[in-house]
């Protein structure tokens, strides 16, 4: 018996350690493994119960699930343990979320995720206030993160990813979806860390790069290249597409450029970054290449680098072009080495990437060949493994409704962030104002029509966030950036922004009422002072434990906007060293700094609107009423160095001492059918359309009401190019812009064989001169759809029954395109090839009418305009069908009632390989 019990007492140890719950350590401090949700419940390690131990592996079993943990890794800065869940006990599928190190308590910080939206449900928990909903990169959505203390008071944090999981798992951003047998292994990181709650969240996300580049070192490389860290202090960006009026205009034919880089810096100091869309959603509309749509733009690529140029030098504005990697199927050109001509041709200073989160090293190195400089700009924000690559890019607009505090900028301060905002919608304060609380710029994407009357006051809005943000562009890259600071009020929100000299606040609130009151405390600053930028005034803080504790003065905004883009109300206070000597006596004020550029003085607020009065450094003085109209009210003293603020005072001196566009022609009918028309019968016609790409709107004013159709006649085919080359000899045409006009011809003239193909490469003016001078003219949509379609309105020409699908054909995870299944011996199926009108008699409508499909797409006589862009109608498909992406237009042939739109920029643009037309009478 005394043998047993002293075998037993041995054994003691190591049976209670098997048979306890997992544990965190690391350096002698222990901490409880921590939490998860699963199928909705929450589930705590110290609820697991213990099941064998099988060498450093421990298994578990909590719930419905079976639990494996090991320790990975134990150095000196951190241990590392990873935890695999395994749906081995059930045939049910089981949902896991939420897995927080630690475990979640109202005790504690953490992240994890809260509510159900799609797309940024991550949310920062501190203890005794509500979440507040933040960004974090795009590959960890699914984090846990949670600080904890020991009982002597030191400070640990932890962090748990998803790094493994086998095929029975469907992984969502948030979720792991366990189907039966299905398992996903999640990585912990515990560390000690000394500070408030922040520094253990920089440990982990600045420090550590949340692990994503474990083992390997940060490559500093492009951050330390002088001629990439312009980027840095931009903070306005317009991306336009090429055929927005505020570019182009088509009416005049002449580019407005310069008057939007004019008015911008009115508004609200212009932008540092205009880059030019001239692609999507047009590529692939025929064979012209992503940079070939550049050179077909009025005046070609000689005017967009005068436009550059102009930009530079003018209202030092750069110039951006896109990249779009997908780009697979039009007219080929090494990506790298087209690139590279058109940086060089079209004098860029940086590149969109679209569709793209990252960039790569022979795509800086293709820009670096042309010249120094040159950013790569990605359409997503990089991941940390991939922020060595590239040094800015942008917090996409899938979320509408951004977080309010991202976390990205805590990572890499120094990575050049961009907000993307839309202004077609409706007001967006909130935007912009949380870009400046967040450090960064704004880019505003104009590729949504759409300029309501509202936008001038918003830009002006942005203008005075934006003026905090270059005036200060010095601390918004520092690595001390200290999200969410202390504040006296849950629903006031600041980050600190210290910098080598001065300490910025930046201020978000959601009271709608406004605040007036103590709102935080900062230490206090022998020989510095407090000054609210937002508002242009000296605070006066009183003192309280060696703090200074700050009041605010924050605007109150109307309810109707909360919950949407246009709510919530910002702030910027400055404490800054005292530099300027300021003092008014009377009528003269008196100033000087001991270093420094230059002091401009504002009588009001700062605007971009209003001129300074700009003054050196030296000793002077000035009487006011001799230098300003108004010599009363707020005078601005501020003091710069290269566009730095370094200081401002503030004096008061008080009173007593600002659709559808197109007309049909008309021709009196003739009593004979000419040559080639046939007689399309009048008849009843209810009009309905589909259309492809709806981003640029599509009509929606076409008659609801049943149409009675009166006869016309219409060309039996499209227009060949003989018919065309008739019309020249004969009316001596010309057009005034020839650029890409017929362009297939040689010389001049038809190549050899293809007389009686249809006319490509022209513009709708040159088709509307060929009709009149023929006697007829363009077919209106609702003419051309009835007679293609005729009254018992068909999908296809040739029966009204005609079954013809267009499948989604799966080419990789991530590509879709159309895969048409229809009788090559009724059209062209989109092969490529332009052939002789008339090939395909089998393929005609009941009034005789061929080449309706698969051939060219058709102008018609209908131009709209939607007050930002104009386009014409096409109709019938083509024979050309591009097939790596379906961000192309979808050509091939296509539904009778198929609408296309054609953007209208200049002829030359417009003229293109697969549009031509038919006349009607």
């Amino acid at each position: 018996m005394i043998r047993i019990l002293l075998l037993f007492s041995l054994l003691l140890p190591q049976f209670i350690f098997t048979q306890s719950t997992p544990k965190l350590r690391h350096q002698g401090a222990e901490f409880e493994l921590g939490s998860f949700v699963l199928n909705g419940k929450t589930f705590f390690s110290k609820d697991a119960v213990f099941q064998r131990k099988v060498q450093d592996t421990t298994y578990y079993q909590v719930g419905k699930l079976n639990l494996a943990f090991w320790p990975e890794k134990a150095l000196g800065e951190y241990s590392k343990y990873a935890l695999r869940f395994e749906n081995n006990n059930t045939g049910d599928t089981l949902t896991l979320e939420n897995v927080v190190p630690f475990g979640v308590s109202e005790e504690r910080t953490y992240l994890t995720g809260l509510g159900k939206h799609g797309l940024s449900r991550t949310h920062l928990f501190r203890p005794g206030l509500k979440p507040v909903n933040v960004i974090v990169p795009d590959n960890a959505w699914h984090l846990g993160y949670a600080d904890a203390k020991t009982a002597n008071g030191e400070n640990y944090c932890a962090l748990a990813r998803r790094v493994a999981w086998n095929q029975k798992i469907q992984r969502r951003r948030f979720e792991s979806i366990l189907l039966p047998g299905g398992s996903t292994t999640y990585q912990y990181w515990v560390m000690p860390y000394q500070g408030g709650w922040q520094e253990g969240l920089r440990r982990m996300f600045q420090e550590h790069y949340l692990f994503d580049l474990e083992g390997k070192q940060f490559d500093e490389t492009l951050y330390q290249r002088s001629d990439l860290q312009w980027i840095r202090k931009t903070y306005a960006m317009h991306l336009i597409m090429a055929w927005d009026k505020d570019f182009y205009d088509p009416q005049s034919q002449k580019y407005r450029y310069d008057d939007f880089l004019k008015k911008a810096k009115t508004l609200y100091g212009g932008d540092e970054v205009v880059g030019i869309w001239p692609n999507w959603p047009m590529l692939g509309l025929d064979q012209r290449n992503q940079w070939d749509m550049y050179r077909a733009l009025p005046g070609g690529l000689k005017a967009l680098k005068q436009l550059a140029e102009m930009g530079r030098k003018k209202y030092q504005t750069k110039f951006f072009i896109s990249y779009n990697p997908w780009d697979e199927s039009t007219r080929w050109v090494d990506h790298h080495t087209g690139m590279a001509e058109m940086i060089e041709a079209i004098s860029a200073d940086g590149v969109v990437l679209d569709t793209e989160g990252k960039s790569t090293p022979e795509r800086q190195a293709a820009a670096d060949k042309v010249r120094p400089g040159v950013i790569m700009y990605s359409e997503g924000m990089a991941v940390p493994r991939d922020m060595p690559g590239i040094v800015s890019g942008r917090v996409h607009n899938a979320l509408y409704y951004p977080p309010l505090l991202n976390l990205n900028k805590f990572i890499r301060p120094d990575f050049a962030i961009l907000r993307v905002a839309e202004i077609y919608l409706e007001p967006i304060r909130r935007e912009y104002a949380l870009s400046m609380f967040n450090g960064y710029g704004t880019e505003v994407n104009q590729f949504r029509p759409g300029h309501p009357n509202w936008v001038e006051e918003d830009y002006r809005f942005w203008g005075r966030t934006l003026r905090i943000l270059r005036e200060n562009a010095a601390v918004f890259s520092q690595k001390q950036y200290v999200p969410l600071w202390p504040s006296q009020r849950d629903s006031i929100y600041i980050n600190q922004w210290p910098g080598t000299e001065k300490t910025l606040f930046t201020l978000f609130s959601l009271q709608a009422a406004g605040y007036r009151g103590t709102l935080f405390e900062t230490p206090v600053k022998a020989g510095f002072h407090l000054i609210d930028l937002w508002n242009h005034e000296e605070l006066k803080p009183s003192e309280k434990n060696g703090s200074w504790e700050v009041s605010v003065d924050l605007e109150a905004f109307s309810q109707k906007w909360q919950g949407t883009n246009n709510e919530g109300a910002v702030g910027a206070i400055a404490v800054l060293p005292n530099i300027l000597e300021v003092e008014r006596k009377g009528d003269v004020l008196s100033f000087s700094a001991a270093r420094g550029q230059e002091i401009r003085i504002w009588s009001g607020h700062p605007a971009y609107d209003q001129t300074p009065k700009i003054f050196g450094i030296s000793a002077q003085q000035i009487a006011l009423h001799k230098v300003f109209e108004r010599p009363e009210g707020k005078f601005v003293i501020q003091l710069f160095d290269h566009g730095e603020l370094l200081d401002e005072k503030v004096i008061v001196v008080e009173t007593g001492l600002a659709r559808l566009i197109s007309q049909k022609a008309t021709f009196f009918p003739n009593k004979t059918i000419p040559t080639g028309m046939v007689q399309i019968p009048g008849g009843s016609f209810r009009m309905k359309v589909k259309y492809g790409d709806d981003f640029i709107p599509n009509p929606r004013e076409y008659p609801k009401e049943e149409l009675n159709i009166p006869a016309f006649l219409m060309d039996k085919h499209p227009v060949t190019n003989a018919q065309f080359a008739q019309f020249l000899l004969q009316s001596k045409y010309r057009p005034k812009d020839t650029t890409n006009f017929l362009r297939h011809w040689q010389g001049g003239k038809i190549p050899k064989g293809q007389e009686q193909f249809p006319v490509i490469y022209v513009s709708y003016e040159d088709a509307q001169a060929y009709a009149r001078w023929a006697g007829k003219r363009l077919p209106t949509e609702i003419e051309w759809q009835y007679a293609a379609q005729t009254s018992d309105l068909r999908e296809w020409p040739w029966s009204k029954d005609a079954q013809v699908k267009r499948e989604q054909q799966v080419i990789t995870e991530t590509l879709t395109v159309s895969k048409l299944q229809v009788d090559s011996t009724l059209c062209n199926t989109g092969n490529g090839k332009l052939y002789p009108v008339g090939s395909y008699p089998k393929g005609a409508n009941p009034y005789g009418l061929e080449d309706l499909v698969g051939c060219v797409w058709q102008m018609t006589n209908d131009v709209y305009s939607n007050g930002t862009n104009q386009y014409l109608i096409l109709k019938g498909g083509s024979y050309y069908l591009p097939a790596s992406s379906w961000w192309y237009v979808e050509g091939g042939p296509r539904e009778l009632n198929y609408t296309q739109k054609l953007m209208r920029i200049a002829p030359g643009f417009e003229r293109n390989g697969t549009t031509g037309f038919r006349c009607a009478r």
